[in-house]
């Protein structure tokens, strides 16, 4: 009962008279901060939010998949991002944003089971801060409510959308085993890089597939293809989810545990150059035709694309990596990872890369090789792959009304 309590501090223990100017948050004096007890586990985290005012507001855990809720009244976000708030990569994804009047939410998807131990606000003029913080629970012991709506009965509950059986109509998903052919990739104790993802990829194939997904692959045999030609057999397959498979060589105890990279949005300049003066213009953007186009304009078209294509790729890398937690697959330190990839460069595709694991560690190789984690690994991708579409469905139903 009383792991209840800090769900209800907010609005019981807000100031009585609260301005009704919008607070502002402060994002430079704002963060989250991840600290690991002991070596082993998962670390504890805490919240910290800098407003411009006191506000009423609740903390919550949901789950399925886990996730903290901060619901703040009257208070704007402005034009920041949560990629600007210092430690935001302690957890798989921040969302937040206004979700009905006069609230707004933070949503963090969590990597693991959390309890929330404190919540609580101090009002120092002319700022007040909220702080929460969490500490990691077992399985058997996570006690998330069943909706955001126990706690203050007069908001709304927050969207959990079922993972449907079927993915909706026309789904097609382009899967790319790197390297391959005079490529092995990389080679680690008689294992090669090449070889192993292309045999997870078959099975990821088949369990799509089973679930009504049009699956392409990129190779489906130990043959070379070269980078631009893959996103090439995206387009030609009018794909909308592009996902690269790799298991990667990093110096022994560097690196361990899958991995999800996204094109890295400092890079856009300089590739979409690259890109526009290397390539035919007809093979960069399905449906607008580049051809003499100089290269100046062919790179704003392309970024122009890449503000739908971006969101949609990082929402992609969310739901994976909280699958990923949700089911106990272990992972990097830092999940979700920006890199300038050429199989991420596509403008018009949601592209992802994967790093399975890393087979130069020797528990991700062992991985790697047995067939039960491999089927583990399939059923989450699948999930992950199934839950974005649904999103992408809602998103773009809602566009339209």
């Amino acid at each position: 009962m009383f792991r209840w309590l800090p769900l209800f501090l907010g609005l019981l223990l807000a100031p009585a008279a609260i301005a009704q100017e919008t607070a502002r948050l402060d994002i430079g004096a704002s963060s989250l901060i991840s600290e690991k007890k002991g070596w082993w586990g998962r670390p504890s985290l805490e919240l910290t939010l800098t407003l411009s005012q006191a506000v009423p507001y609740r903390a919550v855990i949901v789950g399925d998949p886990p996730r903290l809720i901060v619901d703040l009244k009257d208070t704007d976000f402005d034009e920041l991002k949560p990629s600007q708030l210092f430690g935001h990569d302690s957890v798989p994804g921040i969302r937040w944003g206004d979700f009905r009047q006069n609230w707004s939410r933070i949503v963090l998807e969590l990597p693991g089971p959390y309890d929330i131990t404190s919540a609580g606000q101090r009002t120092l003029p002319p700022q007040a801060t909220i702080r929460v913080a969490l500490d990691p629970v077992d399985e058997e012991d996570f006690a998330p409510l069943p909706s955001a709506t126990a706690a203050l009965r007069n908001l709304p509950e927050p969207a959990v959308l079922p993972v449907p059986a079927t993915p909706p109509e026309g789904l097609t998903v382009m899967l790319d085993p790197g390297h391959g052919g005079i490529d092995p990739g990389a080679i680690a104790d008689g294992e090669n890089e090449a070889e192993l993802v292309l045999k997870f990829a078959k099975e990821l194939k088949a369990s799509l597939e089973a679930k009504g997904i049009t699956i392409g692959m990129t190779r489906d045999s130990d043959v070379f293809v070269g980078l631009e030609a893959r996103m090439t057999a995206a387009r030609e397959a009018q794909a909308d989810l592009f996902l690269s498979l790799h298991a990667d060589a990093l110096p022994t105890g560097q690196a361990a545990g899958a991995t999800i990279y996204v094109w890295t949005p400092r890079a856009d300049n300089r590739a979409a150059q690259q890109l526009a003066t290397r390539h035919d213009r007809s093979d960069l953007l399905s449906g607008v035709d580049l051809k003499g186009k100089d290269d100046q304009l062919a790179s704003v078209m392309m970024d122009f694309a890449r503000t739908d294509t971006q969101p949609r790729s990082e929402n992609f890398a969310s739901f994976l990596t909280s699958r990923l937690a949700l089911h106990g697959i272990g992972l990097h330190d830092r999940p979700v990872q920006g890199a300038a990839f050429s199989v991420l460069k596509s403008p018009d595709i949601p592209s992802v890369l994967l790093e399975l694991g890393f087979i130069t560690d020797p528990h991700d190789r062992a991985n790697l090789i047995s067939p039960e984690w491999r089927k583990r690994m399939v059923a989450v991708v699948t999930e992950a792959i199934l839950g974005w579409a649904q999103d992408e469905r809602a998103r773009t139903a809602h566009l339209r009304q």
